[in-house]
């Protein structure tokens, strides 16, 4: 088995053809064949919607690395989104486009502006959050039509989840010409860049312009990609929305680790050997994988995709040395995630403290403070969020910032979502005390991308406009050069080795300000790397 992108470096990939308007419809030809999207006349920006970047990961290619797409003769249809990938309905506020669920999910979506100068356009490649487990590039708070509109080529991924995209097992290392099993969905995002590196051109986009982007998993898939070897030379720029592959937060094991999991798995299903595997229904094998005690799928340090973890690469400086956008958002997780089911008291506090961190518990509680109840809610949102998926984002910053040799732009996003009907109903029936006012985890998906409009929950204001305008003007203004500054906005300093460290508080207020809570994540920081 060839890799992936030895098949790209035939002749016919080379393309850099223009998009051409027939009718309606705008239509290209991209290495595969001819492509057929949509126009949408109001905005002036074409999409292409469901293009397959790799082949369908079924039969004897599932748990493989993707492979090329097989080329079709005639004019494709590009008007709809590719099928899901296989997972459960895990999160209510993901809402799809796409009307199928399949294992053959390895699709793209393109959205590019019709008129173009002929210049070359900077591109975004987006990777969505879902833990994982979830998630597909057809969710409407991922649009790239708003993107597109500022001179951006923007790209949604999908990528395997869950079993099909994180399962290790020592008969798949065997098999594998790198002797690596598991890290299936990073391969994916892998694969799709490489495709962007051939193909972008002919949507007007630059390969030597690729910003890659996500939120949750999908900016700890962007620290992936950052640091492995695979990857690195295939992006100018990233931006990660909340979460790093770095301990706790869904952090790589061994491939023995990983190994032994998979055989775990296969004996609870009764699969004596790959092929009983890969002969499971893949309906039959997601119902199997969501069954309780069914042990954890993750990446792997597999010596491939992942030579050792991201830590240590960014330690090493062997991580990409591109620009970084990377931040989080003001109250990620509410108090609960720390008190559990117990009301905020100072008391219950402190106990909690102690089962957390035992005789460190008083130095935990110096940083973060608890002697009123809302002193406990506000501190103990703070450290739930921090041990859930800031400090991870936070290390990989600062590592970034020290070894990468490019600024690293750093933001707390804090505007909260209005509240609707549900959130007050709920507030009036809760026995528990309101949980801080801040902005929670995803929260900021919609802002940053200029899609709040397709999120018809939240009752939305015109400061929430100017939050959403001024957030996405940044990310464009990275996308496009590398740098988050432009006219108009609050000038923002990005980190270096030596630097002060600085982040951009973006609100109704946005404006710069100086770390002054450092001294929590370094404690998080023994913690997590004893």
């Amino acid at each position: 088995m060839k890799p992936f992108f030895s098949f790209l470096l035939t002749g016919a990939f080379f393309l850099n053809t223009a998009i051409a308007q027939q009718g309606n419809n705008p239509h290209v030809t991209i290495g595969n064949g001819a492509l057929e999207g949509t126009f949408n006349s109001t905005t002036g920006i074409n999409r292409f919607a469901g293009i397959p970047f790799a082949a369908p990961p079924v039969g004897n290619l599932r748990w493989k690395e993707p492979q090329p797409v097989i080329g079709w003769s005639g004019v494709r249809k590009a008007d709809h989104f590719g099928h899901s990938p296989m997972q459960k309905k895990v999160f209510s506020d993901m809402i799809f486009r796409s009307d199928t669920t399949s294992e053959d999910c390895l699709y793209l979506n393109v959205w590019t502006p019709a008129k173009q100068d002929g210049a070359k356009l900077p591109v975004l490649v987006y990777f969505y959050g879902g833990g994982f487990m979830a998630g597909d590039g057809s969710e409407f708070r991922y649009d790239g039509e708003s993107m597109a509109q500022k001179g951006i080529v923007a790209v949604t991924v999908n990528y395997r989840l869950g079993v099909f995209g994180f399962f290790a097992h020592p008969e798949l290392t065997q098999e594998s010409p790198h002797h690596a099993s598991s890290n299936y969905g990073l391969l994916d995002q892998n694969a799709a860049l490489r495709w962007v590196q051939q193909n972008i051109a002919a949507f007007g986009g630059d390969p030597a312009r690729v910003t890659i982007a996500g939120e949750s998993a999908g900016s700890i898939s962007v620290c992936a990609q950052v640091a492995s070897p695979l990857s690195k030379n295939l992006i100018a720029g990233a931006i990660g929305e909340s979460g790093g592959m770095i301990k706790p937060t869904l952090a790589p094991v061994s491939l023995a680790e990983g190994e032994k999991n998979g055989l775990a798995f296969a004996d609870k299903v009764g699969a004596k050997s790959l092929a009983d595997l890969r002969a499971i229904p893949a309906a039959q094998l997601l119902d199997d994988a969501a069954q309780r005690g069914t042990p954890p799928m993750s990446s792997t340090i597999d010596g491939y995709f992942l030579p050792k973890t991201p830590a240590a690469i960014f330690e090493a400086g062997e991580e990409a040395h591109v620009p970084v956008l990377v931040g989080w958002n003001s109250a990620e997780i509410p108090y609960q995630a720390v008190t559990y089911g117990d009301m905020p008291t100072p008391e219950n506090y402190v106990k909690k403290l102690k089962t957390f961190y035992g005789d460190q518990a008083d130095e935990a509680l110096k940083l973060y403070p608890g002697s009123t109840q809302d002193e406990v809610i506000k501190s103990a949102t703070a450290l739930g969020s921090d041990r859930f998926i800031v400090y991870s984002t936070w290390k990989w910053a600062d590592l970034q910032s020290k070894t990468g040799e490019k600024p690293v732009y750093r933001y707390l996003f804090a505007q909260p979502r209005p509240q609707n009907a549900d959130d007050l109903k709920n507030a009036a029936n809760s026995k528990m005390p309101a949980p801080m006012v801040g902005a929670s985890h995803a929260s900021e998906i919609e802002f940053a991308m200029g899609n709040l409009h397709y999120d018809t929950v939240y009752p939305w204001t015109p400061v929430d406009y100017k939050v959403s305008e001024t957030m996405e003007n940044y990310f464009a203004n990275f996308i496009k050069t590398g740098n988050p500054n432009g006219k108009g906005l609050p000038k923002w300093t990005g980190n270096t080795k030596d630097s002060t460290v600085k982040f951009m508080l973006i609100s109704a207020d946005t404006h710069l300000e100086t770390e002054n809570d450092r001294g929590r994540y370094l404690f998080l920081d023994k913690q997590y790397t004893k």
